[in-house]
């Protein structure tokens, strides 16, 4: 079940946050930097997985650590290209890196079987897409799953949204 919300991705009640980045991303910007700054294990974890796997866009990178609510995982999806040489800047998102990294994440969700996810409008920051191109892929590939998925298309911080209750 998909639901389009308002608010702060960073009060959701979902113990999994999902969002998009390049292979090499510095987490300098957007909900990025805000994770790196409230997980900065997980962003010291995320730079050395890069460097010694060489990732590709359309993957997914998942970890689990510890949150002021208790047990948290963020799942990093590859959706902008990578600048590989040293000090490049990522890339820019497309449509198809999207749609490998949302079906990598839906097998995730099959294997992990989180109660919720939180994800923002992927892409649409430093990736560059148009969200009208973003949200139907978002909705074919996750749309049909049984837990929620908080699909924060509105940022507003320091506001928690009114998500629908997760399955135990």
């Amino acid at each position: 079940m998909l639901y389009e919300l308002e608010g702060d991705i960073l009060l959701s009640h979902a113990r999994v946050i999902a969002h998009g980045v390049a292979p090499n991303d510095p987490f300098h910007s957007g909900l990025a930097l805000q994770l790196r700054e409230k997980f900065p294990s997980m962003y010291k974890d995320f730079r050395h997985w890069g460097q010694t796997s060489h990732p590709r866009s359309g993957e997914i990178w998942a970890w689990s650590g510890a949150g002021p609510a208790g047990p948290v995982q963020i799942v990093a999806l590859l959706t902008q290209e990578g600048g590989y040489e040293h000090g490049a800047k990522p890339g820019r998102a497309s449509l198809s890196n999207v749609s490998h990294a949302l079906k990598a994440l839906r097998k995730w969700i099959d294997r992990e079987q989180p109660a919720a996810i939180a994800l923002p409008r992927l892409a649409t920051g430093v990736g560059g897409l148009d969200w009208k191109d973003v949200l139907p892929v978002v909705k074919s590939l996750l749309g049909d799953l049984t837990m929620p998925v908080y699909v924060y298309s509105t940022y507003r911080a320091g506001v928690a949204a009114k998500e629908p209750a997760a399955r135990a």
